[in-house]
């Protein structure tokens, strides 16, 4: 018995013995043969070849030197990425071999979606000893200066690849332009649809017009639009093909778009209406933060002691040697940056004299604001229209009978310009002013300017390429035979804003007198427009001399386009229009000329909430 178990435990334990060595013993022989040394291994890794061969979808070859003739290059366009991207997979699927030219092509594929193109980086056909042929033709043209020709290659390639993304920058709203005329489309077929007609279809527009709205959102151009939305936008051109064959009726169709065309005509019609006049009663009203800077220095004008309201280097006031500014205005602020502007960008601010003249009601707040900040070296004069008794015995009559509904208009202020000489009864020259201008540079040069025995200087707005562009029929009434016997409706225009006046010239022609002989016929008939351009036209006809156009830009309270060079080159800048640079409505982009002459810190402004 005990032999039969010994001669059962043998092969058992034989048995065991095989498990347990033979796997070790294959493994260890596999081991073995598999690492034969890391030199080999990497020789092994040199002997991989990549694919060179290239897939032309619809490429456009591109030129990647001119001296050196590098690979070529291929540029795809987004609707041939799909294709790409498929075929670089079908390829590792069926050769694996050219796994890693694969990796390269979705590469290629990822940086499309930030530049919208596929870059292929080689197009070299052939063999690696094909490319070592090529090599050698190549290899003596460049040996004695490899390094250049190297940098000559990567700049013009960085080049070509610059002007290849370029197109992506551009904006376009193709797609959404499409949509748009999409809702439309499906918006009609709704509107032209019998009740009962087709349910479910006219549930499947409703449907898509809602989520074609919330793809699109805000969106205004093709670059900012999601792959939903393109996806939207092909649902509802099947949705809209579709409608097309259930609603064949052209006609209902075009009378249905006729209809709503004219409506969004007369709502854009309405809207500009109420633009326009939102916009003029803008530019006509006070702002709430300027009247209370009016009201603040008002009241602490009349808490000062008479003797602290006068203002220094009174007896240089008739100095006909000094360089004498005047603006006429009621606004505190506007007039604040006029005097700052022109006394910062002069080269001598002692030889400045400021004539600033206001009505009686904001006289006390102007004359506040110029006792708390002085104007540096220049001396300031500030008076006040009721104190001309003159005025008021000759002309008050004429003054009040404006025509015009409009204040900026009607405003004695206004037409106190054509008073100069009598204002100023002992100077010779004086540079004017409107509330509106910024200088930038000093006016000295002004002074020394030859007049040609003219009396007024001035800037022309007769270039037909130019936004203040007028001509004398837009203001004047050339129908009327007083007009045209005296002026030529071709005759070149100039502008208020800035301008030098020869008050001794303008005394011996007696132009105040002929200024109120045209008053008084267009109170007759209709001659002249609203305002003091027209009058001033007619009575400085032939009496104006022309001004460089880098003294003057106008334009900056209603156009636009302003090109900067024309903007830093002006000396003085004119924020004519209704678009002031302390209104709301003002043009950004021209502010901060203005904004920089406010000190926004100061208390008062700080008070009355006066920001920039």
């Amino acid at each position: 018995m005990k032999k039969i178990n010994q001669c059962q435990r043998i092969p058992i334990l034989f048995l065991l013995c095989f498990t347990v060595l033979a796997p070790l013993l294959f493994v260890s022989t596999r081991l073995k043969n598999f690492t034969p040394g890391r030199k080999e291994f990497v020789e092994d890794l040199s002997t991989f070849k990549y694919r060179t061969d290239t897939v032309k979808l619809r490429a456009i070859e591109q030129e990647a030197g001119e001296d050196l003739k590098g690979p070529k290059l291929f540029v795809y366009e987004r609707n041939n990425l799909d294709s790409v991207v498929s075929n670089s997979s079908s390829n590792r699927r069926n050769d694996s071999k050219h796994s890693e030219n694969n990796k390269d092509r979705s590469h290629a594929a990822r940086q499309s979606k930030s530049t919208g193109y596929v870059f292929h980086p080689l197009h070299s056909n052939g063999t690696s000893h094909e490319r070592k042929e090529e090599n050698k033709y190549i290899q003596p043209e460049r040996v004695s200066s490899m390094s250049d020709d190297k940098r000559q290659y990567n700049q013009s390639r960085s080049r070509h690849n610059l002007n290849l993304r370029t197109p992506t920058h551009r904006a376009i709203d193709v797609k959404v332009k499409e949509m748009k005329d999409q809702l439309i489309r499906a918006k009609a077929y709704l509107s032209s649809a019998p009740p009962g007609s087709n349910s479910h279809l006219v549930r499947e527009l409703r449907v898509r017009i809602r989520e074609l709205e919330r793809a699109m959102g805000g969106v205004m151009w093709d670059k900012d639009l999601s792959r939903s939305a393109l996806q939207k936008m092909k649902s509802m051109e099947v949705s809209l093909s579709k409608a097309g064959h259930v609603f064949p009726h052209c006609s209902s169709m075009a009378t249905k778009l006729r209809a709503m065309t004219y409506n969004a005509e007369e709502q854009v019609r309405a809207q500009k209406n109420q633009t326009t006049f939102l916009i003029k009663l803008a530019a006509r009203t006070t702002p709430k933060a300027l009247h209370c800077l009016s009201m603040q220095l008002t009241a602490q004008f009349f808490a000062l002691p008479p003797e602290e309201r006068q203002f220094p280097n009174q007896q240089k006031l008739h100095d006909a040697d000094l360089h004498h500014y005047a603006v006429f205005s009621d606004n505190v602020l506007a007039c604040a940056v006029v005097v700052n502007s022109t006394v910062s960008s002069a080269k001598d601010a002692e030889k400045i004299v400021f004539h600033v003249v206001t009505d009686s009601l904001n006289f006390p707040a102007i004359s506040m604001w110029f006792l708390l900040n002085r104007p540096g070296k220049a001396t300031i004069h500030i008076q006040s229209i009721d104190n001309f008794d003159w005025l008021a015995a000759k002309y008050n009559s004429t003054l009040r009978r404006q025509n015009s509904h409009d204040p900026r208009y009607a405003s004695s202020l206004n037409h106190l310009r054509f008073y100069l000489p009598e204002i100023f009864p002992l100077l010779n020259k004086i540079v004017f002013f409107d509330h509106d201008v910024v200088v930038q540079k000093d006016l000295t040069g002004l002074w020394s300017l030859n007049m040609k025995g003219k009396v007024n200087g001035a800037v022309e707005t007769c270039l037909e390429n130019e936004a203040s562009f007028r001509q004398m029929d837009l203001l004047i009434n050339f129908s009327d035979p007083y007009v045209t016997k005296r002026f030529d409706a071709k005759a070149c225009t100039w502008a208020f804003g800035m301008n030098l006046f020869d008050l001794k010239e303008w005394r011996r022609r007696n132009l105040t007198a002929l200024y109120h002989k045209y008053l008084q016929v267009g109170y007759k008939k209709p001659l002249w427009k609203a305002g003091s351009l027209p009058l001033g036209w007619a009575t400085f006809y032939n009496h104006t001399v022309t001004l460089d156009r880098s003294w003057h830009r106008l334009g900056l309270g209603y156009e636009l386009g302003i090109r900067q060079d024309s903007i830093d080159q002006a000396a003085v800048l004119h924020y004519d229009g209704v678009m002031k640079p302390w209104l709301d409505i003002g043009i950004a982009r021209y502010k901060s000329y203005w904004t920089k002459h406010v000190n926004y810190d100061h208390p008062y402004l700080q008070q009355c909430n006066v920001h920039g």
